[in-house]
């Protein structure tokens, strides 16, 4: 299957009530099943198995989302990548760096766009270097972000 008809394959079918017990799990990743359950008109165990089967199904992931910036990760970057390449290789490979938390291949002026998280201005250019001596990239901008004024999580919950 190619890379593009696996992306989309074999969706997760998901029903306004799986949507709303996502939409208070993004509020609280914490919250009980028991208090979602009685917002959502569903028992303890109904909630307990539909998060499952979203979990299972990978729609859903529950995780601690940090502060980069309180953990001593305050230089953060977009690196856009021009390929000369196979572009999903050169992103596979991008994405295994340690350094790199968001990897996307794009259609635009960039092939490929990679966000980093640094401890300084030193880490920022050895993972530039890391990623320019990649086979298949021909070229890299880096955008050095100054000022974060908005990051979401709730996609598709209303």
């Amino acid at each position: 299957m190619e890379y593009a008809e696996s992306f989309a394959a074999d969706r997760f079918p998901l029903d306004d009530l799986s949507k709303d017990i996502i939409g208070h799990l993004q509020e609280d990743g914490r919250r009980s099943y028991a208090s979602i359950g009685k917002a959502v008109g569903l028992s303890e165990a109904a909630v307990r198995q539909r998060v499952q089967k979203l979990l299972d199904s990978k729609v859903i992931q529950i995780v601690a989302v940090t502060d980069p910036l309180q953990l001593g990760f305050p230089r953060h970057a977009m690196i856009g990548v021009r390929c000369s390449g196979d572009m999903v290789e050169t992103a596979d490979e991008i994405a295994r760096l340690s350094a790199v938390d968001y990897c996307v291949v794009t259609a635009g002026k960039f092939d490929v766009l990679a966000e980093v998280v640094c401890e300084n201005d030193h880490a920022l250019l050895n993972i530039i270097h890391k990623i320019r001596a990649i086979k298949n990239v021909r070229e890299t901008e880096t955008f050095m972000y100054l000022s974060l004024r908005k990051q979401i999580y709730n996609w598709g919950t209303p």
